[in-house]
């Protein structure tokens, strides 16, 4: 299907992808992409920080992850504290404490999460906040001035989320928005010290996921994001998805899945070609007591883990695994100690940023096959 769009040149020397190596039986690919605030070594598991912290974590306990890159959520932080006062702090990393590379979304996913809050039309989105009634609205530019005002490195075009499931009349109408307003942004997007990623749209239909990369690709920007995921999807569907849209981005700039992170999602993802990953689930499982390891999800509560003296994980190096029980963080967590939930919170994180390291290890060594064929067995234990 032929662009009305015309191409634009997003040319920006403060941003640089390098691959460095594509696995030779699949679309795996380890690379680097340079930031204003640091290199990113690719792929990447991205904590999530929405309210400016990751949750139950310090700063300091973040890093201890080993984390390259967190990311802001630009709805709330809008809503609260507002972004003037992160501005007049000198932006999000001084705000925050953190000064490696930061990424915030759009806020696009949060208002298309609001239902019957938001009014979307061509001109933006008009919604109401939850907490206290009042009516705001956000359009793409409105979207690029928050974003700028926050700091972060990377930031994300303003776009509109398609539901699963819907019609292809209901995807392709939100796809089409999500193109108009995509060169809306990139005429307001003035800070080259900030990059700026499309988000690919198109539901779960091939011919507009297609179109969507297509779209996106005409920008030549840093890099991309795939949206409109893990919004209730079967995983062969989200497969089946990333499969297609990897094959229409180009090869030499990073691709985001955005709000995608079990271990599982980041074998198959990076098969497909996804140098980047980002999710609330790390925290969120912490705080109900669940945790990741090399044989699958446990439960903490679980009566098997009352006189168990073994770390969370024994094949993993986080300060929790290395300092901790599981018989002292069972206790802790039936004990209602919040205590628990940021122990487990390090060692969610830190595992899966450590997993995407091990992958990458993998992919540079020509063993990703190997690897993936064992953990995907291993994560399918019970």
């Amino acid at each position: 299907m032929q662009s009305t769009l015309t191409k634009v040149k997003f040319v920006n020397k403060n941003f640089w992808y390098k691959l460095l190596k594509t696995s030779k039986k699949s679309r795996a690919r380890a690379g680097v992409f340079h930031t204003p605030h640091g290199d990113i070594e690719t792929p990447v598991f991205m904590p999530v920080g929405t309210n400016a912290v990751v949750k139950t974590l310090t700063p300091e306990q973040v890093l201890s992850t080993n984390a390259q890159i967190i990311l802001a959520n630009s709805y709330h932080l809008y809503l609260k504290p507002g972004v003037d006062l992160i501005e007049k702090a000198g932006g999000i990393h001084n705000f925050e404490n953190f000064h490696k590379p930061m990424l915030t979304d759009s806020g696009g996913f949060q208002i298309f999460s609001l239902a019957k809050l938001r009014k979307i039309t061509d001109e933006g989105v008009e919604f109401v906040d939850p907490a206290n009634g009042k009516k705001h609205f956000i359009s793409p530019e409105k979207s690029m001035e928050i974003q700028r005002k926050i700091g972060a490195d990377i930031i994300m075009a303003f776009d509109e989320c398609a539901p699963y499931p819907c019609t292809y009349d209901n995807a392709k109408e939100a796809m089409e928005r999500t193109h108009r307003w995509l060169k809306r942004c990139f005429e307001a997007h003035k800070n080259d010290k900030q990059a700026l990623f499309p988000i690919v749209q198109g539901a779960f239909y091939d011919d507009l996921r297609e179109q969507s990369a297509i779209e996106a690709s005409k920008y030549d920007p840093a890099g991309f994001g795939i949206g409109g995921v893990s919004v209730g999807e079967p995983l062969d569907i989200k497969k089946h998805i990333v499969d297609i849209v990897t094959k229409f981005l180009p090869e030499n700039k990073p691709r985001y899945l955005m709000g995608v992170g079990t271990p599982v999602d980041l074998l198959e993802g990076i098969k497909n070609g996804i140098d980047m990953f980002d999710c609330v689930l790390p925290t969120r499982n912490a705080r109900h007591g669940s945790f990741f390891t090399h044989e699958g999800n446990r439960i903490i509560k679980n009566k098997e883990f009352e006189e168990d003296f073994s770390p969370l994980d024994p094949e993993c190096g986080c300060p929790t695994c290395r300092n901790h029980t599981r018989a002292y963080i069972r206790h802790l967590y039936r004990a209602q100690e919040s205590t628990a939930a940021t122990l487990i919170s390090i060692h969610n994180i830190y595992f899966l940023v450590n997993y995407a390291r091990e992958i990458r290890k993998a992919i540079l060594e020509d063993r990703f096959e190997e690897f993936y064929e064992r953990e995907i067995k291993r994560q399918s234990k019970k």
